[in-house]
C-alpha cells in the first residue's frame, strides 16, 4: 500500500488488493458506482467466452475485490485457482489500485447526476440500512443531494458516492490515461453505439470473433435483454442480495435528473464542476465523446 492512496470506507477497503497477484492478461473494470460497471463486466464476459448464453455470475467469476462482505483470503484463493483469463471489479479510483503494466484497466464513467439518481434508486433495492442516513426514503428536505455535493472523496463518505468521489475517480483515471493499458469509456457512448463499444473493447483485449458471433454478443448485452434476464445478469442474481433483480436494471436512460433539481441545486453542482474540471473534461465526463446533450 505504500505507493497507493488509501480508500477505506464502511463497505470497502482497497488494501484487499494487496492479496491479489495480478496476472499479465487480467482485466480490471474500474468505475464509480452506477456508471455501467455491470454492463461493462458483462461485455467483457461475453467477449471472453464468445458465447451469448454464457452464465456471467459476475460476483463469483469477476469479483468486486474491494467490498468487505466476503473474507479476502477466500476471494484471493478463488482468484488464484482460476485457470482462465480473469476479470475483476473495483470502485476504487485508479490511484488506489495496483497499477501493473501488463494488465488492462477499463475505466467507465457516466454523467455524475445520472449516476447519483441511479444510486438513489439502487440503495432502496439493497438491504443495507447504512445508506439510510445519506439517502432517506422520504427525502423532503433534499438531504441526499446536499450530501452528494458536500461529501468527501474517501473514507466514510466515499462509499456513499458523493460528487467528490466521482471527480476523484475521473482525475485519477486521467492521470494515467496516457498508458497503453488504461482505457476510458463512457456510458453515453455505450448507449449510443453498443456495437462500437464491443469492437473497441475486443481490440483492447485482443479478442476476435466472427461478425455473426459479435452481433449475437451485442444483442445479449442490450439493456432490454439484460433486464428481461435479470436473474442471470444482475450481480448475485437469484441469490436474494437485492430486493428485486429486475429493479437493478431500472431504466438505463440518461437525463433522469432533469426536472428533479432546483435552480439552486444545479447552480451549486455547476460551481463544483467548474472549479474542478476544464470545460473539455466536464463535457466528456457528462456526455462522453459527443461532449454535449444527446439529441
Amino acid at each position: 500500500m505504500t505507493t497507493r492512496k488509501l480508500y477505506l470506507g464502511p463497505l470497502t477497503d482497497n488494501r484487499r488488493w494487496d492479496m491479489v497477484n495480478i496476472r499479465p492478461d487480467d482485466v480490471l473494470v474500474v468505475t464509480p458506482p452506477k456508471c455501467g460497471t455491470t454492463w461493462m463486466q458483462t461485455i467483457v464476459s461475453l467477449l471472453f467466452s464468445g458465447d451469448p448464453e454464457v452464465e456471467t455470475e459476475l460476483s463469483v467469476k469477476m469479483p468486486w475485490v474491494d467490498i468487505r462482505i466476503r473474507e479476502m483470503p477466500e476471494v484471493a484463493d478463488r482468484l488464484e485457482a482460476m485457470r482462465h483469463r480473469r476479470s475483476m471489479k473495483s470502485h476504487t479510483p485508479m490511484d488506489g489500485l495496483p497499477l501493473d503494466n501488463r494488465a488492462q484497466y477499463i475505466c467507465v464513467f457516466r454523467h455524475p447526476l445520472d449516476a447519483h439518481f441511479s444510486f438513489r434508486k439502487h440503495v432502496r433495492n439493497i438491504p443495507l440500512p447504512w445508506f439510510d442516513t445519506w439517502y432517506p426514503e422520504d427525502d423532503t428536505d433534499g438531504i441526499a443531494f446536499r450530501r452528494f455535493l458536500d461529501g468527501g472523496a474517501e473514507g466514510f463518505d466515499g462509499d456513499a458516492m458523493p460528487l467528490a468521489h466521482i471527480l476523484q475517480h475521473y482525475k485519477a483515471a486521467m492521470a494515467v490515461a496516457d498508458r497503453p493499458n488504461v482505457s476510458l469509456f463512457h456510458y453515453a457512448d455505450m448507449t449510443r453505439d453498443l456495437a462500437s463499444t464491443f469492437a473497441r473493447l475486443a481490440d483492447i483485449l485482443d479478442v476476435s470473433h466472427s461478425t455473426a458471433v459479435m452481433d449475437q454478443l451485442v444483442q445479449a448485452a442490450t439493456f432490454d435483454n439484460m433486464k428481461a434476464n435479470a436473474v442471470r445478469f444482475a450481480p448475485s442474481g437469484g441469490k436474494g442480495f437485492m430486493k428485486s433483480d429486475t429493479e437493478f436494471f431500472h431504466s438505463g436512460t440518461s437525463g433522469k435528473w432533469r426536472g428533479r433539481l432546483t435552480d439552486k441545486d444545479l447552480a451549486a453542482y455547476d460551481a463544483i464542476m467548474e472549479a474542478h474540471l476544464t470545460r473539455e473534461d466536464r463535457a466528456w465526463l457528462e456526455y462522453g465523446s459527443h461532449g454535449t446533450v444527446a439529441s
